[in-house]
């Protein structure tokens, strides 16, 4: 059956867990650990809960749109073999990597269903999400959606959602819902549906926080229905395009050097001509809604649009290098040509 969910008023939320403070008089400070020694011992403690766990693989294949509730991971005993119609997680994962903080860390995903829809997230954009996470010492419930909420990826830092990395590695993996329909129930179809298995390094670390110790290895069953694209100071450049070394991290661009990151800086070169108008514009003829919306090319980002007497207008901005140095105007302190003049 398809998922029915209500959707009242969705804002957007955090994946953050209230820390313990240093006023709690529980609270005791755990020193930072070796990043990469850490990541050893996590690998370890990770590759033997694979091993020793199975899944209901036979009975999610069965249903049509199956739900994070429906998928059930158990423990394999001593002397047991896995059941008939389940798959034992070693075998049935993929493992993938990533550097962050100078660290090569190990994860794993359980892909049950890739996602029907085009579009899949970027690692600084808006998702839309039910999860349930827990940990996998003793399988304990940390925290859980099951109604969809809707989470800024881009990590934590400057005006961000403060969502974990591994969340931003794992949900561009998958794709959104084929379709949905409105009203007061939202049915998804056909929605990105897994599991992640997350190291510590990937999570909170040292963090202590309500429910999660220090050093935890984390587990988060989760569908993905919806995503949109973020573009945090709303200069054009989505806030994934603003990461310009590639290290999947927006914190670390700041091109004019006046300590506000770029993702986040209306304008990036700090040479008083805004962002949103160091890109060359084009506006595109009106056409019928409903009818196919022009297609884009590289670097070309839509700016504004208008419907009138049902016919949309859309405005767009191309990040482009005027005079070849190998610099994009935006970026590019001498060059201050404002192509907003031109309209």
């Amino acid at each position: 059956m398809k998922l029915r969910r209500t959707l009242s008023s969705i804002a957007l939320f955090s994946l953050i867990i209230l820390a313990c403070s240093p006023d709690d008089p529980d609270f005791i400070p755990v020193e930072d650990r070796d990043r990469t020694e850490q990541q050893v011992t996590d690998k370890a403690i990770l590759l033997d809960y694979l091993q020793s766990h199975y899944y209901n693989s036979g009975a999610l294949s069965s249903i049509q749109n199956p739900e994070v509730t429906d998928i059930i991971i158990t423990e394999l005993l001593d002397g047991e073999t896995v059941p008939a119609n389940h798959s034992l997680l070693l075998g049935a994962v993929e493992t993938k990597t990533t550097t962050f903080e100078d660290t090569l860390y190990e994860y794993y995903i359980l892909r049950i269903n890739q996602g029907g829809g085009e579009a899949s997230p970027n690692f600084t954009d808006k998702v839309r999400v039910e999860y349930e996470g827990t940990l996998v010492e003793d399988a304990s419930v940390f925290d859980s959606a099951i109604n969809p909420l809707d989470f800024d990826l881009v990590g934590f830092g400057v005006n961000a959602g403060g969502v974990i990395t591994g969340w931003q590695r794992v949900f561009p993996e998958f794709n959104v819902a084929s379709s949905f329909t409105t009203g007061s129930n939202v049915q998804f179809d056909d929605y990105g549906l897994g599991v992640m298995f997350l190291p510590s390094g990937l999570a909170y670390f040292s963090g202590q926080l309500v429910g999660i110790p220090s050093y935890s290895n984390l587990i988060f069953k989760f569908a993905l229905f919806q995503t949109q694209v973020n573009d945090h100071d709303n200069d054009g450049v989505p806030s994934y395009v603003e990461d310009l070394n590639n290290d999947l991290s927006t914190f670390d661009e700041d091109t004019d050097e006046n300590l506000i990151v770029n993702y986040v800086d209306p304008d990036d070169d700090g040479d008083g001509v805004l962002t949103i108008n160091e890109l060359e514009r084009t506006e595109y003829p009106p056409f019928n809604s409903g009818d196919p919306e022009p297609t884009l090319g590289l670097n070309e980002f839509e700016l504004f649009r208008t419907e009138e007497n049902g016919m949309i207008t859309i405005t767009t901005g191309t990040i482009i290098d005027s005079d070849n140095n190998g610099i994009m105007d935006y970026l590019d302190a001498d060059i201050t040509i404002d192509y907003s003049e031109d309209n």
